[in-house]
């Protein structure tokens, strides 16, 4: 499978340290690790977080081919702060590299897209992707939604659902989602995906996370639901664990493996990365197949 990951790389900066992160870098990264031939289309700055970044993605095996180096934007970052209590607030940095992707020099062809809202914050990265898809075709489309306020609108989230073929949102995500397409706000996960389904006919395949309680698969073409529990384990931290399920699924779901066990390796691999702090953590795919 090859996989062209569009969207942000950034940095984490907390007062005492720094991680790399990234929607589409954590997603790309879980791929690369399942032996995946994994490319990043994103922009960095020509500063020492772009650097550092480079050396991070070949690091873990990620093809840097369509990562464009921006000479006059910064690196993309969120600044974290910790209040009394240790809670953080985030402060997405805007007008950064990565809201600046060039998408022209794609050469290759590609099995699977993945893209989120965050990325298409501005007019040139929703042009740039546009462009792109029309230029270009995709056997799927995986869209997570991914929801970072302030930065969505109703065009973003309308132009995901109208492009994925295999499409993940959170529960916390669905009211707002439902909002902005004026629907009831309160309607039942398991309603809201045939609504999508009737609304939007590309999507094959809509991901319904639900937190400690695990994932809900819908398949529009059979209408079959699947669900599975999440794992039981002490959680660290929560930060790349639902892109980790994301990898993890689609891993298995481009073998034609069966929903329910994509649901379940998916479920195992995410509950790993919960037990850790880092969003990348080292491990060993075939402990967990």
């Amino acid at each position: 499978m090859k996989i062209l990951s569009f969207g942000e790389i950034l940095w984490d900066i907390y007062p005492d340290k720094k991680y790399i992160g990234g929607a589409p870098l954590n997603f790309a990264a879980h791929l690369a690790k399942h032996g995946e031939d994994v490319y990043m289309l994103s922009s960095l700055g020509k500063d020492h977080l772009g650097k550092e970044a480079l050396a991070k993605l070949k690091k873990w095996n990620i093809n840097t081919d369509y990562v464009k180096i921006c000479d006059k934007k910064d690196t993309g970052k969120c600044l974290v702060t910790l209040d009394e209590n240790a809670v953080p607030s985030y402060d997405l940095i805007q007008d950064a590299a990565y809201d600046y992707i060039d998408c022209d020099n794609i050469d290759k062809e590609f099995d699977v897209l993945y893209f989120g809202t965050l990325a298409l914050r501005n007019k040139y990265n929703m042009d740039s992707l546009s462009k792109l898809l029309k230029d270009k075709s995709f056997n799927d489309i995986f869209v997570d939604i991914n929801i970072r306020t302030p930065f969505y609108s109703c065009e973003s989230v309308v132009f995901c659902l109208k492009n994925a073929t295999i499409l993940k949102i959170s529960l916390e995500e669905l009211p707002i989602i439902a909002d902005l397409l004026s629907l009831d706000n309160t309607i039942e996960y398991n309603e809201f995906v045939r609504i999508l389904k009737g609304k939007y006919s590309n999507l094959k395949t809509i991901i319904v996370t639900l937190g400690a309680d695990g994932a809900y698969c819908y398949e529009c073409k059979r209408d079959d639901e699947y669900r599975c529990e999440s794992e039981k384990i002490k959680i660290a931290s929560t930060v790349g664990a639902g892109d980790s399920f994301s990898a993890a699924f689609l891993y298995q779901y481009f073998k034609k493996t069966d929903i329910q066990l994509c649901l379940k390796y998916a479920a195992k691999i995410a509950g790993y990365v919960v037990s850790q702090y880092d969003a990348v953590p080292d491990y060993n795919v075939n402990d967990f197949l």
